[in-house]
């Protein structure tokens, strides 16, 4: 069964941003789907808890040199 969290992504500041952090977790494995928003500050992702962790997407996100919560 597919779960979705919402990361709220703190460092943000340009479209190059959202680019490079979508590819990051679009390429994570269990990832299904990825929507990252510059306005919001966010990022909603889809995933498989039995291939992925919400923890595990955060730290992708702050691999990237964001700041996840």
């Amino acid at each position: 069964m597919m779960e979705e969290v919402l990361i709220k992504v703190a460092g943000m500041s340009c479209q190059g941003c959202v680019k490079n952090l979508t590819g990051a977790l679009s390429t994570t494995p269990g990832v299904t789907s990825v929507a990252v928003s510059l306005e919001q500050g966010e990022a909603r992702v889809g995933y498989d808890p039995a291939r992925v962790s919400a923890n595990a997407l955060r730290t992708v996100v702050e691999d990237c040199g964001f700041d996840a919560s």
